[in-house]
């Protein structure tokens, strides 16, 4: 009866096992390593999304945001992010939203600090992750570099792109989130691998550009 409500409340496997350990059972759901031989398959399939999405950037990452692997095209988000930034892990709130990380060159910061705190706030709510709170909190005190937004016309169906200045001029990029169907795996059910898309052609030429 537990699994089935959880299955019809669609809860987090994670929080699936809490609740069958508190009922007296004991958990449904294994947690590999993803470096576990068991998980082969699922590191050759991430491996061939992130490389097959190139020149453009992908990242994975896991439940609370840390950087599990990312391609080749994401070295154009990481130029001159602190290295503080980047130890022991990457976290993708810090590297967004901290002076010395890509806040600094975000021209619509303001939009995209706002979009990334609502996001993170919603998934606290839902998850009373106390390390998400935490980095909440954190991300949530950084000052935020630069002077007044300048207006933002909108000419894209994307509401609030990442737009980053550039050597060569502004980037205009948008993301979508992919996850694996059926996980039966903790680890598995807790990754997201976000892709990178150019919202223009221009960012688009910029990106093979740098990619070459």
């Amino acid at each position: 009866m537990v699994l089935r409500l959880t299955v019809a409340l669609d809860v987090p496997l994670r929080e699936r096992n809490t609740l069958l350990l508190a009922a007296g059972y004991a958990p449904a759901y294994r947690e590999r390593d993803l470096d576990d031989e068991e998980m082969s398959a699922i590191r050759v399939a991430l491996d061939t999304i992130l490389t097959n999405h190139e020149p453009y950037p992908a990242v994975v990452v896991d439940r609370r945001w840390n950087v599990v692997t990312g391609n080749r095209g994401m070295a154009l988000l990481m130029d001159g992010i602190a290295p503080e930034l980047l130890a022991p892990r990457p976290n993708v709130f810090r590297l967004a939203l901290h002076p010395a990380g890509l806040a600094a060159r975000l021209v619509n910061l303001h939009e995209v600090r706002e979009l990334f705190l609502d996001r993170l706030l919603r998934q606290v709510r839902i998850t009373g992750d106390a390390e998400l709170r935490s980095l909440h909190e954190e991300v949530s005190r950084y000052p935020v570099p630069g002077g007044p937004e300048r207006p933002v016309t909108r000419r894209s169906p994307i509401e609030v792109p990442l737009r980053i200045r550039a050597p060569g001029g502004e980037l205009a990029l948008f993301s979508t989130m992919a996850t694996f169907g059926a996980p039966a795996d903790v680890t598995l059910s807790e990754l997201a691998i976000e892709l990178f898309y150019p919202l223009d052609e221009a960012t688009g030429r910029a990106l093979s550009a740098l990619a070459g």
